[in-house]
């Protein structure tokens, strides 16, 4: 049984939402199918009760009469779909006077009948008016009778009753108005976009913010397919709908770059649900997204950046990487990436790719110098049948599978000069040929390389080609060794802690000073892999909650004296951190030894206050 009480609160809530949103606009309100269907079995059932012509109209905007349902009755003066002015017809006399209009006798009632009226022999008339909840007129149900039939009381209840019919479901169409615009209200009102369409991905919702995000007006691009709407798919690679059939979670959650319509690029948030109707079915999709361009740029410029893309760090020399990622992302063009091993090159490669609009699209990672040499072509291009002992069957290759993402060639400098060649001719021209085919593929992808040599060395040796060089090396980004952004060290160690003990089931670990202190000493050939397994390690000898220094790996341990600073530790404060940094031009370690703490203890409280100039 109906709970009464909260039926009244769902109502009271409606009716706010409604006054919160703009006056209604009745006369664009749709009618749907269903609803003149309905209306159309009214005036046929009571045309062919009453044995008269019976007809729905409604007011346009333009002061005349539209009829929208009228009966198959012989002699009918109504024709459906027709226009007519209201004056002299009595149907305007029902919406001047605000309500029912009976003549028994057109002749008796003094009043001229039109012409159509006396040319059918019509005698006796009734016009009932159809309101809107709020009691505007929304048309007229109207029943005209020959000299033969009398109007009695029986017809005129039963013209009432299907009155109230029709304006049971004017309400209904009302209310639904309401509801929508309410909605459309408030979803204008939220400051992310809001972009909505069906299972053919015709666009049927796109919200005042969407509009600003995108630069598209919403008249552009209701009603379209979304592909055609943007000119692609305005989710890129991620887009589920551009197969036959949908491929597409309930839910998703993405970092995606946009292309507005002025060709600028925007970084959002975007979460997409699957609308289903009330038998669970899936209908249509609901996309929000967030716009985090000026966000990211100006926590880029303020260098208060400490994640980015899945890569950890806030050193000046890591804030300038992020920014190169980002600058190369709208663009196909090659990218180099050079860096010691274990420096992070890989993340840099999935950084480009995840911020481009390949995104979502396969990123194809290549380790030039673990592939066997005589196989390197194979893997590579791919091969057909036959095309040597062992290929039983046609075989795609790596950049075939990349085909609309990216390419990443690792460690490229270990290619052999055969295969260099057979390279920069796919650069040049986006064309290969499979080991043992003759036909010519195209595809494309994206290419990213990366080596921890110094390739321009290798040119003027001769063990790489120059040309290739020049074709690989168009975009070239340097990443850091870890001993260069020491100050990332503690960031480093936070997220592996945070991430290890987690995966293992393990309480939350932390790291003494003292053992921050060596690790922030110690050179770090390795980089952060190095670093990476030293967490680890520790992670492993400790038996507390915290690790100490005889918990770090041998080779760290030989850098620890053991002897702890001496006085009482000194409360840092940032007036006392910044003058203290101002007298030592920046230098962390110095500052430290003044302050009194360990340079552990002073790079924790430099990354709790990013405001503080770290020169």
């Amino acid at each position: 049984m109906a709970n009464p009480f909260s039926e009244n609160i769902f109502s009271r809530q409606r009716l706010m939402l409604r006054r919160m949103g703009p006056p209604i606009d009745k006369k664009a309100i749709y009618l749907p199918p269903d609803i003149l269907e309905s209306w159309q079995d009214i005036v046929n059932t009571v045309a062919g009760l009453c044995k008269a012509a019976v007809a729905l109209m409604t007011r346009r905007r333009d002061a005349r009469c539209e009829i929208l349902c009228t009966s198959d009755t012989a002699d009918n003066p109504f024709t459906a779909g027709g226009k007519a002015l209201f004056n002299p017809a009595f149907c305007d006399a029902v919406f001047e006077k605000n309500g029912s209009l009976r003549i028994d006798g057109t002749q008796r009632a003094g009043m001229k009948a039109p012409a159509e009226h006396i040319r059918y022999g019509f005698n006796s008339y009734l016009g009932l008016p159809l309101c809107w909840p709020d009691g505007e007129r929304f048309g007229a149900l109207c029943i005209a009778l020959s000299q033969s039939e009398a109007l009695d009381d029986e017809k005129t209840h039963l013209m009432q009753k299907f009155k109230e019919l029709a304006d049971v479901q004017l309400a209904m169409l009302y209310r639904n108005e309401a509801d929508r615009t309410s909605l459309e209200y408030i979803l204008n009102s939220i400051k992310d976009g809001i972009i909505a369409h069906d299972l053919d991905r015709h666009i049927l919702f796109f919200n005042d913010m969407a509009e600003k995000i995108t630069g598209y007006r919403r008249e552009d691009v209701l009603g379209k397919d979304c592909h055609q709407a943007f000119g692609e798919p305005f989710c890129g690679n991620r887009c589920g709908f551009t197969g036959e059939t949908p491929a597409f979670k309930d839910k998703s959650e993405y970092r995606l770059n946009i292309t507005t319509k002025n060709g600028r690029r925007r970084v959002v948030d975007m979460t997409a649900v699957m609308i289903k109707d009330e038998n669970d079915n899936d209908i249509g999709v609901l996309a929000t997204f967030r716009d985090l361009t000026e966000l990211i740029q100006l926590r880029l410029d303020t260098e208060k950046l400490f994640r980015f893309a899945n890569i950890i760090g806030r050193d000046s020399r890591m804030i300038s990487v992020f920014k190169q990622i980002r600058d190369v992302t709208d663009y196909d063009f090659p990218v180099h990436i050079s860096g010691e091993t274990g420096t992070g090159k890989e993340l840099v490669a999935h950084a480009i790719h995840n911020e481009s609009r390949r995104s979502g699209a396969p990123f194809v990672p290549i380790n030039c110098g673990a592939l066997p040499e005589g196989l390197i072509e194979s893997e590579l291009f791919g091969h057909v049948k036959g095309a040597f002992s062992g290929a039983i069957r046609d075989k795609k290759g790596r950049f075939e599978l990349a085909h609309g993402g990216t390419v990443f060639l690792d460690e490229v400098s270990e290619l052999p000069k055969l295969m260099q060649v057979k390279l920069l001719r796919f650069l040049q021209e986006g064309r290969f040929e499979k080991v043992g085919g003759e036909k010519t593929h195209a595809v494309d992808v994206r290419i990213i390389s990366a080596t921890n040599k110094d390739l321009k060395r290798l040119v003027r040796q001769d063990a790489f080609r120059e040309d290739l060089f020049y074709r690989l090396n168009v975009i070239p980004i340097q990443v850091p060794p870890l001993r260069e952004r020491k100050n990332d060290i503690p960031l480093l160690v936070e997220h592996f802690l945070r991430r290890y003990p987690g995966e293992h089931r393990r309480e939350p670990i932390r790291i003494s000073d003292e053992a921050l202190s060596i690790m922030m000493d110690y050179r770090w050939p390795g980089n952060v892999r190095e670093l990476q397994n030293a967490v680890q390690f520790a992670i492993v000898r400790c038996k507390g909650e915290t690790i100490s220094p005889q918990d770090l790996p041998m080779e760290l341990r030989p850098t620890y004296t053991g002897t702890p600073l001496k006085g009482p530790p000194q409360k840092l404060t940032p007036e006392t951190v910044q003058e203290v940094l101002s007298r030592t031009a920046g230098n962390k370690l110095r500052a430290a030894k003044l302050l009194g703490v360990g340079r552990a203890t002073l790079y924790r409280f430099l990354s709790r206050h990013p405001e503080l100039p770290e020169k």
